[in-house]
């Protein structure tokens, strides 16, 4: 199923060896469950039963042209839509005014927590607030990878080194089942729209399932090996990876198959796209490499210490991007990105606080109630030594800033924190709390989305899922 664009802009696609379109043979015996587990330690005010589904992954892929990532002006009108977490910023009407930090730990506990912000009364200042909402044992191993899916914040996926992925219902706080697809342990989830959640696991897979019964619609396969990292388009259209095998790979997300690839000459270990989709970034060890679209290499950067984060940003007032890096250096410092791809980033400030190493970040835009500033955008990271802080991205000095390329950066305090006493966070992902809109259109909305409707979005129906097209086949050959 074609995932909805954004209204980023795209740029042409890169330049990757291709690989010639040819048919691919079934997939053996797949055979998977959504399969309820208890915890422990079970979310508190868990409400109804859990939901057990099963079916089978086998499946066939279609031979298919290699992907292309689409220019704005050929996006078609009626497609998923993106990730709000990194995508162009929407109307402030349709922020959220809270939100959620979700943080998974080595030591298998998962951590919710409610963020609010509130005027003073006295002033324009801002009161940030967190609560916990929960704080269980979500797997039986250590957890690799957490994600909120955007425009709402229903589902949360989590992964471990168990292999299982879990899925849950943020809304009414209660765990939904298990995802056992993969073969190893999962290193990266994300949601390129709301209605999909794609994985990357250490057995050389991606995954790509439905959210409205789980359904695996997709295995995507081509890595020799662990993969580290997956970043999904702006527009939802194409995602890359990297792994073990020192190759990036392009997938289109259209068709549901690989398309293209390129080595690397070293192992990467992330790979994020640019909030307009225009550029993307690989990391490893201490050293960044930029990229057009074309897969030029733009700039090469050498961070201060290791790195273990990255993403890209849009400035609270829209004017450019920065690309925000976590470290073990404990900061999580802010690159300028000019417009001007020719301009090296520079660094312009440090978000600052963790008495160890920065190890996960995540960024979401939400509404605040002041006239003079109706929205901005925050930044969560999380850190060994068991912190977790909230930042301001409005307290970036301005592109033009004379603080830009000097030795001594800026330090951004955190706005909200909270201390989980020395667990040692190794993820988290922000969501979406309450939105300001009229109650009877929210309440339609809702009951549409749990009755498997997502609106505004085309019917799966488009693209079967691998055991409906294998059906239909069987069907076909019968007749």
């Amino acid at each position: 199923m074609p995932l909805k664009s954004s209204s980023a802009k795209s740029a042409a696609p890169p330049k990757l060896k291709e690989r010639p379109a040819k048919k691919v043979k079934r997939d053996e015996a797949l055979s998977q469950k959504v399969k309820p587990h208890r915890s422990s330690s079970p979310p508190p005010k868990a409400a109804g039963k859990t939901q057990t589904v099963t079916f089978d992954a086998k499946g066939k892929q279609r031979e298919v042209a290699p992907a292309k990532i689409p220019a704005k002006e050929d996006a078609p009108k009626k497609t998923a839509k993106a990730d709000n977490h990194a995508s162009a910023a929407p109307s402030s009407s349709a922020l959220p005014s809270s939100f959620k930090v979700v943080a998974g730990s080595y030591e298998k506990l998962l951590y919710g927590l409610q963020g609010s912000v509130s005027a003073s009364s006295s002033s324009d200042e801002l009161e940030w607030t967190l609560k916990p909402m929960f704080i269980f044992p979500a797997h039986v191993s250590s957890l690799k990878a957490v994600a909120a899916s955007p425009e709402g914040g229903k589902w949360l996926a989590t992964g471990s080194s168990d292999e299982i992925i879990k899925v849950w219902d943020l809304r009414r706080r209660r765990e939904i089942g298990g995802l056992m697809q993969h073969e190893g342990s999962i290193t990266h989830l994300v949601f390129p729209s709301r209605s999909h959640l794609l994985s990357a696991s250490e057995d050389g897979t991606l995954c790509l399932f439905r959210a409205r019964d789980w359904a695996v619609l997709r295995s995507l396969r081509g890595h020799k090996g662990r993969i580290n990292s997956v970043a999904v388009h702006p527009s939802g259209k194409v995602a890359l990876s990297v792994g073990k095998d020192r190759t990036l790979r392009m997938w289109d997300l259209m068709r549901g198959r690989g398309s293209a690839s390129t080595k690397l000459g070293v192992e990467a270990e992330l790979v994020r796209w640019s909030s307009t989709g225009s550029l993307l970034v690989v990391q490893y060890q201490k050293t960044l490499d930029i990229y057009s679209t074309d897969l030029d290499r733009l700039h090469t950067l050498t961070h201060t210490a290791r790195i273990h984060d990255v993403k890209f940003v849009q400035r609270v007032g829209g004017d450019g991007e920065v690309l925000l890096v976590a470290g073990e250096d404990k900061n999580v410092t802010a690159y300028a990105i000019d417009s001007d791809p020719t301009v090296a980033p520079v660094p312009i400030a440090k978000f600052v606080g963790h008495g160890n190493r920065a190890k996960a970040i995540d960024t979401l835009r939400i509404a605040l109630p002041l006239s003079t500033r109706p929205s901005t955008t925050i930044l969560s990271s999380v850190s060994s030594d068991g912190t977790i802080y909230v930042y301001d991205l409005f307290a970036l000095p301005p592109a033009s800033s004379p603080s830009e390329g000097q030795k001594s950066l800026p330090d951004i305090q955190p706005v909200a924190a909270y201390d989980s006493k020395g667990t040692r966070l190794t993820c988290v992902t922000l969501a979406d709390g309450d939105v300001a809109i009229d109650p009877s259109v929210a309440g339609e909305k809702r009951k549409r989305e749990d009755e498997g409707e997502i609106v505004g979005e085309i019917p799966d129906e488009e693209w079967l899922s691998e055991q409906e097209e294998e059906e239909e086949e069987e069907e076909a050959e019968d007749e």
